[in-house]
């Protein structure tokens, strides 16, 4: 399981976004988001730098990763 720090997250379009960019990298992935803390946890058997590479590239910066 990781826990992302993710910046730019606002609305219900932000987490969708946010979701299915780590579900390209891995279709079974379970995400959940909380906006309110900007924390998106994810579980997956990807590794981290191309799960963060991806939420990226999605246009929202991850401040931290573990």
């Amino acid at each position: 399981m990781y826990q992302l720090q993710v910046e730019n997250m606002s609305c219900g379009h932000c987490v969708g976004s946010v979701t299915k960019a780590v579900q390209a990298i891995d279709p079974a992935a379970q995400v959940q988001i909380d906006l309110a803390s900007k924390r998106v946890t994810v579980e997956s058997t990807s590794e981290l730098g191309a799960i963060s590479a991806a939420i990226v590239d999605a246009g929202f910066p991850v401040s931290s990763a573990q």
